[in-house]
């Protein structure tokens, strides 16, 4: 039978009923691939790493498998207009989203407000070709969600923001998903914490699935420039590479907190630099590409073993939540960009040269 999304796949875990309209561009069902270059990476003994590659979700992010619920049920209440503050796969994935049910015959309209300049252009084009209303603010998310947050409670309007428990439940599958294909849930679960909605998510998957003996220890990392959960304070103007983490105030800063205490696990925090050089590591030694924010699953997991707290013959999994298109932008500053800047003339011989290649020795 074709698959048809993860609220069918998983429905019984789901807040819906058989009534409920199911909006769905197949969702789900993303590779979980193994990483032996970043294990070997960690220095620990018997390790195994994987990737959970969200990034090959339709629209390029994790985002996906919580906005099928979000819509789905916006549009079971009947409602015409979904609005989202967003750094951008929150935009893509609502955009998307809402032209699937206009496909499917609803009336429905979405609009995005975004901060200004912050936003990947990858992920900006997105929301627009997909039919969204885009408007842009000076300030950051958490000032775009306050404003979303003030037109949801004056106008007949849904909020798709991981505020919506619905986006909660529809992110719990991709928990469900390593499970089954595991076998079991694994030792560590590691995963880039914004605005905390994945991490609380993630771990109410593994809490309820009947498809699990046993709960990962859930390990978050938030950016050094955005890490109000690790700092204990909200961050006033959050900075890092990783866009879709620089978030200063999270909506689901509690429920993080719960999963971590919960699971006996850590929110702790990476560089720019560690996420980087995770980033690079990601694409150049194992093959997969993400978007930078998605590398700090890796950075801290490479942070938390060497410092001890990853143990021998563990199974980690590491969450890549976006696509390496996300951000052209910063993987073409993080390559060799005057070479590739540079135009040769049509000869061969000058090629080899910029190559380096020498001929092989005649043979006698």
């Amino acid at each position: 039978m074709p698959y048809t999304g993860t609220i069918n796949k998983y429905a019984k875990y789901l807040s819906v009923a058989e009534n409920t309209p199911v909006i769905s561009i197949q969702e789900g069902q993303t590779p979980l691939v193994p990483a032996p270059h970043i294990a070997s990476a960690c220095g620990v003994d018997g390790l195994k790493v994987y990737f959970k590659i969200e990034g090959l979700n339709p629209t390029g992010s994790f985002k996906d498998r919580g906005m099928t619920m979000a819509v789905s049920k916006a549009v079971e209440k009947g409602a015409t207009r979904i609005i989202c503050a967003s750094t951008g796969n929150t935009s893509a994935s609502a955009a998307a989203f809402a032209a699937r049910a206009r496909g499917l015959g609803y009336d429905m309209d979405c609009y995005v407000i975004i901060p200004a300049g912050y936003v990947a252009l990858g992920k900006l084009s997105q929301a627009m070709i997909y039919g969204a209303k885009v408007i842009q603010i000076e300030g950051n998310f958490d000032a775009a969600l306050n404003i979303v947050k003030e037109l949801c409670d004056q106008y007949p309007i849904e909020l798709v923001n991981s505020l919506n428990p619905y986006r909660i439940e529809g992110q719990k599958t991709s928990a469900y998903e390593i499970c089954d294909e595991l076998g079991d849930a694994p030792d560590y679960l590691c995963i880039p914490v914004g605005n905390a909605g994945n991490i609380t998510a993630y771990w109410a998957g593994f809490s309820d699935y009947q498809g699990a003996s046993k709960k990962p220890k859930m390990y978050g990392f938030q950016a050094a420039g955005a890490a109000p959960i690790v700092d204990g304070a909200p961050v006033e103007k959050p900075e890092t590479v990783g866009t879709a983490i620089r978030i200063g105030n999270p909506a689901s800063w509690k429920q993080a907190e719960a999963a971590r205490d919960q699971s006996g696990g850590l929110i702790d925090k990476v560089t720019d630099d560690e996420m980087l050089a995770a980033y690079r590591m990601i694409h150049q030694d194992e093959g997969y590409a993400c978007e930078p924010a998605s590398a700090a699953s890796v950075a801290g997991l490479i942070k938390s073993a060497q410092a001890g707290k990853i143990e021998p013959g563990s199974t980690v999994v590491c969450v890549l939540t976006g696509n390496g298109l996300k951000d052209p932008k910063v993987a073409m500053e993080q390559s060799d960009m005057a070479s590739a800047e540079k135009v040769y003339q049509a000869d061969s011989f000058e090629i080899a040269q910029a190559l380096g290649l020498k001929a092989a020795p005649v043979q006698q």
